[in-house]
């Protein structure tokens, strides 16, 4: 199964150079790729044009999204990565929610 997902960056330059460094494999904490493979995420990227940022989320077909979210929001470094990621990220909406799901509407295979 898969995931889309958007936000917008701070339209900051320096700030988004930033956030880009820290998602390089050198620099990405080893403890977030380890949460996020240890509740089943078999593959995440993310894109960016400009400040508006995509992410796509590959995961099994049996896949509990809330489930598995609340069991990865409750590791430490979790928190600690989503507070430092917040500097760099605004939200699209005035809710709470930073990443929001995108529908689908269109899929190759499927024709």
């Amino acid at each position: 199964m898969t995931y889309c997902f958007t936000l917008d960056l701070k339209p900051d330059p320096k700030l988004i150079a930033e956030y880009e460094r820290w998602h390089t494999p050198e620099n990405i904490k080893p403890e977030i790729v380890a949460g996020l493979r240890s509740i089943g995420i078999e593959n995440m990227q993310i894109f960016r044009w400009n400040t508006r940022m995509c992410m796509v989320v590959t995961v099994p077909d049996d896949f509990n999204w809330d489930a598995q979210m609340a069991k990865l929001a409750q590791m430490p470094e979790q928190r600690e990565w989503e507070l430092l990621m917040d500097a760099y990220q605004q939200r699209l909406t005035d809710g709470e929610e930073k990443w929001l799901e995108m529908t689908p509407i269109f899929k190759l295979t499927d024709c």
